[in-house]
């Protein structure tokens, strides 16, 4: 199994990133590395309601609660296929791919989009180098390798001083912007690594967002709840 890095997190000791593939840029992105240090808990603010998430690395899972428990479904790190798994009473079932693209609680955040599944994709290009807000970021394209999900391909934003990916833009299979991810806030968590606090989620429709949504998380206790 690859060596799985953060979300958002900050390696210690690493090379600069202008020497590293795109390959090693997505790995400091990816999502296995922040969860060894703490379960994160938040919030996910639907047109609805409001629905409390949590994240989890159990082995070589990564596990996912809404509501409390009352819908689990995870993702197996180092699989090739990047399929999610649902939990129902007790069973391991593989998720349909109509609800990979589901919003969650009416949120603009799908069931694909909680899981950064398309962080997993193989063969990221780089394709230079832009500024988000007041960061100097890589821009990093990735393809979906097969015929699942929402997206043809994602182009990935990530911090040159920390490693964390400070937005998304998600790409229909036409080549049509229909999804946004912009990072504001950020936290430190035990270990001395940075993870995601606050990000906007918004609908596109090209150029416009129509919708938008907040996925908020919670600062971790040390050790998470194991």
């Amino acid at each position: 199994m690859k060596k799985i890095f953060p979300i958002l997190a900050v390696a210690a000791l690493v090379a600069p990133a202008f020497s590293q593939s795109a390959e090693q840029i997505m790995e400091r992105v990816r999502i296995g590395a922040t969860l060894q240090n703490a379960d994160l808990r938040g919030e996910i603010d639907g047109k609805k309601k409001d629905t409390d998430v949590s994240l989890f690395l159990r082995e070589k899972d990564i596990q996912f609660a809404l509501e409390n428990g009352a819908q689990r479904f995870h993702m197996r790190l180092g699989d090739e296929q990047y399929d999610l798994f649902e939990i129902v009473n007790g069973k391991t079932l593989r998720f349909a791919d109509s609800k990979l693209q589901q919003p969650i609680a009416s949120s603009d955040l799908t069931y694909e989009d909680l899981s950064f599944r398309f962080l997993y994709w193989p063969n990221p290009s780089l394709e230079g180098s832009e500024r988000v807000s007041t960061r100097d970021c890589w821009k990093i394209r990735v393809n979906n390798p097969g015929n699942k999900g929402a997206y043809g391909l994602v182009y990935v934003w990530v911090d040159k001083e920390y490693g964390a990916f400070m937005k998304v833009e998600g790409f229909d299979r036409k080549g049509k912007r229909i999804k946004r991810f912009q990072v504001s806030d950020v936290m430190k968590i035990p270990g001395g690594k940075w993870t995601l606090k606050k990000m906007e989620v918004a609908t596109m429709n090209g150029d416009r967002a129509t919708s938008r949504s907040n996925l908020t998380f919670e600062k971790p206790k040390p050790g998470g709840s194991r």
